[in-house]
């Protein structure tokens, strides 16, 4: 039977690897600094337009946290020829959806339309850029569309600031110590031409990747592009020198608080490289073995057999200058935080000291090859895989062989970067307790 097992994993990878079409694009750069790539993929009659910035919450001053997603909001109020509030009515009246996104590292902005209105799609990303109205009667506006956004996923949400107080202890130097949504008395106290000059300095066309995919002409979307991007002027160069932290040579104690939960949770917290890094694709990969299902190492064993907690599992928060690795457990009934990192330590243990079966590193291996299939089976998912890989990774390439990073891995390469990275002396330990429990 296991011989069987092992064989139909083996022709499932077989399978999901035959089945991943290789995304063709073709990449150039406008005179202003601006990159542009293009997919064309003429199987069905959509369009993806997206525009992403290197913008995040990392740039931001220290005292006016909150500026890169503010912005991402602020940025739907309207242009010089698009009133305050139509944005969304255009998007919806032609057939399309819109969205936008902001992490610490950069903000996303995308329209998916019938191919017939790529144009129009080209058009309104200019606009954007170009002819923003940024004025106070748009930023309050915005300043209480965020506030209540942050009350909902974050203020008010059970467990909704573990990553915040994980960054605020793992981070002393480097801008990751703070959060994306930032700080309200921050955007309360900013002026509004310090709004105006944080939109000059960072919307800028040689700060962003232009990526078009889907049912295009080629050649007639060039013509777009140039017409709409080409006469923006060039902004200042960026320049980034982010102060690099010292190692974790100690183990790290702290405790934070949160109205919203009765149950307490444990976090072991570890600092690993950039998303760039070849380790941080094995540490991807030990994650998935440790907490992907409730068949992965540690739900079977703790909650499913010891019965010790109601949940368990590994976070890899991977990043463009650092990486949080991290572990949490939620306690069943009057087991200790304690127990729970010890009996996740052990798990950690074992993978330091034993090679990981060759069953199970199929079964990760399959995973994400199937990870990969999915990642560029839509049009909108290429065009956000291919600006991304631009502008984080400087390599668009990505999007076709990561996949043989993660194959490329070995066993014994899980074993060291485990020992690499693990370990008690390098790590946060975060009690995350009820209020009821502060002292």
């Amino acid at each position: 039977m296991k011989n069987c097992l092992c064989t139909l994993a083996t022709l499932l990878g077989l399978v999901l690897t035959a089945s991943a079409q290789e995304v063709k694009f073709e990449e150039y750069d406008l005179s202003n600094g601006m990159h542009v790539i293009l997919h064309q993929d003429n199987s069905a009659p959509v369009v993806t337009t997206s525009v992403m910035y290197h913008i995040g919450a990392k740039d931001e001053n220290p005292e006016r946290t909150g500026f890169a997603h503010f912005f991402e909001h602020l940025l739907f109020e309207g242009t010089v020829n698009i009133p305050k509030g139509e944005w969304f009515t255009i998007v919806a009246s032609n057939g399309g959806s819109n969205n936008a996104n902001t992490t610490d590292d950069r903000t996303y902005y995308y329209e998916v339309f019938p191919s017939n209105n790529v144009e129009l799609g080209l058009w309104m990303e200019s606009e954007r850029l170009l002819h923003p109205v940024i004025n106070q009667d748009g930023v309050d506006t915005q300043n209480e569309v965020v506030k209540e956004e942050k009350r909902l996923r974050v203020d008010n949400r059970p467990y909704g600031k573990f990553l915040e107080k994980i960054k605020l202890n793992i981070f002393k130097k480097h801008p990751y110590k703070g959060t994306t949504i930032g700080k309200m008395e921050h955007l309360d106290a900013a002026t509004l031409e310090e709004f105006q000059a944080f939109n000059k300095k960072f919307y800028v066309p040689n700060n962003a990747v232009l990526v078009v995919a889907g049912d295009i002409d080629v050649e007639a979307v060039k013509k777009m592009i140039e017409a709409y991007f080409g006469p923006i002027p060039r902004g200042k160069d960026i320049v980034r020198n982010f102060p690099k932290e010292d190692p974790i040579t100690k183990p790290i104690r702290a405790k934070a608080y949160d109205a919203n939960i009765q149950i307490p949770a444990v976090m072991a917290a570890y600092r690993t490289p950039s998303f760039k890094e070849r380790d941080a694709y094995v540490l991807s990969m030990i994650s998935t073995y440790l907490s992907d299902g409730k068949t992965s190492k540690l739900y079977k064993k703790i909650v499913d057999d010891k019965k010790m907690g109601l949940q368990v599992g590994a976070i890899d928060f991977s990043q463009e200058d650092y990486g949080t690795y991290i572990l949490y457990g939620l306690p069943l009934g009057e087991v200790s935080l304690d127990d729970l990192v010890t009996e996740m330590d052990e798990e950690i243990v074992k993978l330091q000291n034993n090679l990981i079966s060759e069953r199970d590193y199929q079964k990760i291996q399959n995973k994400f090859e199937n990870k990969f299939v999915s990642s560029n089976s839509s049009i909108e998912g290429i065009a956000n895989s291919l600006a991304r890989y631009y502008l984080l990774y400087n390599d668009v390439n990505l999007i076709n062989n990561e996949i043989d990073i993660y194959r490329s891995i070995t066993r014994e390469e899980i074993k060291t970067v485990a020992n690499k990275y693990l370990n008690p002396n390098q790590r946060l330990i975060l009690e995350y307790l009820p209020e009821s429990h502060l002292e």
